[in-house]
């Protein structure tokens, strides 16, 4: 099942199959969100899964997964052992600091703490490792998909037009740097009425898709505007393991059979990917 890869990779990414990258172009669309229902479907679905809270300045995993405030136990020096949760393992700079610690972090620091945490961590054997990327698409951002042997990314959008424009940057960064785009996911796509069930695209209608099809990637899935999602996240229990048979775990988990049949029969990259300077 596991790959081998470049030999410069650590030895704690070796036994993953697959490095999934969870971005989004801007803050505020649903990306972490998305990513821990992906990485909760995905473990539904019989796969061994890990999920590395990457937004270091943000870090929101601890809390959606319910083990805020525990700590990753040391072994061997500088290894840690992931926290599991829901099934999955789970790290994040979320476990190492005060939840109301602010990071204020230049960007080489940043890289430094994100290849850290997750080349010092021991994953084991996963089929999948979701990263939960930082927001937006500046030099962090290449910085980090360019450190990573990526097999692929998930862009999370909104409809409304002005997350529509961030999205398409996000894309174009991957493509930059030569990572395989597996499709777009659309939050908040549509919201109805919990008393009298009228329905209404608040931000927008059929974004998401346009611009998967500009681009020709698959538009993975949409989620609706559900007050539901964030409080089931804000309560450490997100949709897909505290409804499993719901309608919002329904959608995670079409998503994420979409995103198991493209990569089914690749593998982790064997080289890591450069960035270009051509803006072509």
């Amino acid at each position: 099942m596991a790959t081998q890869v470049h030999a410069n990779i650590s030895l704690n990414l070796r036994q993953i199959s697959h490095i999934v990258v969870v971005a989004s172009g801007k803050g505020g669309v649903g990306k972490s969100t998305t990513a821990v229902n992906l990485a909760l479907a995905l473990h539904r679905q019989g796969h061994k899964v890990g999920l590395f809270d990457a937004d270091i300045y943000g870090p929101s995993q601890p809390m959606m997964l319910g083990v805020a405030g525990k700590r990753p136990q040391i072994v061997n020096g500088n290894q840690m052992q992931p926290i599991t949760a829901h099934g999955i393992k789970c790290n994040s700079v979320g476990f190492l600091v005060d939840d109301n610690q602010a990071m204020v972090w230049r960007g080489p620091m940043v890289v430094g703490a994100f290849n850290q945490i997750l080349n010092d961590t021991q994953w084991g054997e996963l089929d999948y490792l979701i990263i939960d990327m930082p927001p937006g698409t500046g030099d962090i951002q290449l910085s980090l998909a360019q450190s990573v042997p990526v097999t692929g990314a998930v862009i999370v959008t909104t409809p409304q037009d002005v997350a529509l424009l961030d999205a398409k940057r996000g894309i174009e960064m991957f493509r930059k740097v030569q990572v395989p785009i597996l499709g777009v996911v659309e939050n908040m796509g549509i919201h109805i009425c919990a008393n009298c069930g009228h329905s209404e695209h608040i931000f927008g209608e059929g974004g998401a898709d346009r611009i998967a099809k500009s681009y020709g990637v698959e538009l993975l899935g949409t989620l609706p505007l559900d007050a539901n999602i964030r409080k089931q996240c804000d309560e450490g229990n997100p949709a897909v393991a505290a409804d499993p048979k719901g309608n919002v775990a329904q959608i995670y988990g079409k998503i994420a059979e979409r995103v198991n049949q493209q990569l089914a029969g690749t593998k982790t990259g064997n080289t890591m990917p450069n960035i270009s300077e051509s803006d072509d």
